[in-house]
Order: structure tokens, then sequence, then C-alpha cells
């Protein structure tokens, strides 16, 4: 087989979590660009319509739909509606997530219970949505989008940690389950990635020097800059493509070398 037809998606039908902008928009884009049918989902039609925007300027005939991630009822109806209109999703990208940075013993088990609902819970509802459908063709990629925080902790992230840490052994599990079907279940661990949402830790301040978050990233991370949510397309297109077909239950960190490094020494 060529290297075109290995990562070809012509054809495929792709969902992605949360695909209205960020990480989720980029993925999406470069899915479409190996030939993929996208399909998006945000729960405010606001959000739906400015993305849908942002689909057309960049060409891409993509299909938005208004529904949460956590609510399972919602989720059926959101693969049934798919499914109608553009066929069987064949690649999942579970995306959507949330983080809320509060001290652990500041943080309501509410709030805890919100972000693992989302993060963890979520991409269950929405795989267990797809993978009937998936069984049927013979074959599906399902993508989850890990994190740094699947492997370690810090201060005021006990419950993204916490969730990304069971999404990491969510996708192990879906492989063990699935993969006699033809079924992949892989991970992208995604480093600090400059996004409108991370903005504000990168701005100059006023007497010149780099905000102190962005120095600490930086001295992390051996590729010495931040991520781009461009260095995530082609892992993307790699585990939605037949050229992943034999890696399965794989978190592929794509964070600049920063769980490699120890550090620069003070």
């Amino acid at each position: 087989m060529d290297m075109q037809t290995l990562f070809s998606l012509e054809g495929q039908v792709a969902l992605v979590t949360g695909g209205a902008y960020g990480i989720g928009f980029a993925i999406a884009e470069a899915l479409a660009g190996a030939g993929a049918k996208i399909a998006f989902n945000c729960r405010t039609q606001a959000n739906l319509d400015k993305a849908l925007e942002d689909y057309a300027a960049k060409g891409i005939a993509a299909k938005g739909y208004i529904a949460d991630v956590t609510d399972e009822a919602q989720v059926a109806d959101l693969a049934a509606k798919i499914e109608a209109d553009l066929g069987a999703v064949d690649i999942l990208v579970n995306n959507a997530g949330i983080i809320k940075r509060i001290p652990m013993l500041e943080m309501k088990a509410e709030e805890f219970r919100q972000v693992v609902d989302i993060d963890l819970a979520g991409p269950f509802i929405c795989a267990k949505a797809v993978i009937p459908g998936m069984l049927k063709k013979g074959h599906g990629k399902i993508i989850n989008i890990c994190s740094m925080m699947s492997e370690l902790g810090r201060e005021t992230v006990s419950a993204y940690a916490a969730a990304k840490g069971g999404l990491k052994m969510l996708t192990r599990n879906i492989c063990s389950e699935y993969g006699e079907a033809n079924i992949q279940c892989n991970g992208i661990g995604p480093g600090y990635i400059a996004t409108p949402q991370t903005a504000p830790l990168r701005e100059i301040q006023p007497d010149g020097s780099r905000h102190p978050f962005d120095q600490f990233i930086l001295a992390k991370t051996p590729a010495g800059r931040w991520g781009t949510p461009e260095d995530l397309m082609g892992p993307a297109v790699f585990l939605a493509s037949r050229a992943s077909d034999f890696v399965n239950g794989h978190i592929l960190y794509v964070d600049g070398g920063i769980l490699a490094y120890i550090g620069k020494q003070p």
C-alpha cells in the first residue's frame, strides 16, 4: 500500500467532540484535510454558529450539532443524527473537556464531579454510542485527548489529573475489549499548547519580562517553546488512519519532550 493511501481518510466519518475551537478545531481541520467528513458538537447555539462560520472559512463542510457529552440520551441522539446525515462514525475524537484550577481543600465535591463527568464519563458515553456502528462496519478509531496530567500531578488540578489519568486507563480498556474487532483506541497527550485560553499565561509583563508561568514552561520543555494546535494535526491523522492499525492502547504524548526531561539545573 502506498503512503498516500495508508494515511488517507477519504470517505471516513469523524466526530470531534468540542470541535468548535482550539485543539478540537485543529484536529478536525487535519482530519478533513485527509479526506474525512467532519461532525462536531457544542453545548450552545452561539458557539455552534461561530464554529460553522470558522469551518466554512477553511473550506470545510462540517456538520454541527447541539449535544452535551455527559447526557447519554443526547449523545445517542447525536450519533443517530450523524449516521443519518453522513453515515456511521468511523473516527471518534473525545476532545471535549474542562479544567478547574482550585486547590484541593478549597474544591467542592460538586466541582470535582463536574470535571470528572465531562472529562472522563463523557468519553465513555461517546465511545459507547459509536462502538456498535464500528462493530457493524468492522473497523473504528477512537482517539481520546488525554494530558500530561494523565501521568503527572500538579497543584490545583486534582480533579483534572484524576479524570485524565482515568481516561488513559479507559483508553487501554477499550483497546482490551474491542481490539479483536479491529477497533483501535489510542490517546493523544498534548503538552502546553498556545491557544486563546492560555494567552494570558504568555503575556509579556509590564517590565518586559515573560510571565512566570511562561518562563516555567519554557524551562521544562526541551523544545524551548509552547506547542501549537497544528502540532497535534499529524499525530491525529496517524491515529485515525490505517497507518496505525496495529497501534492500540497507546498514549502519544505531544509535549515537546516535557515528560522525558527533569528540567534545567538551577
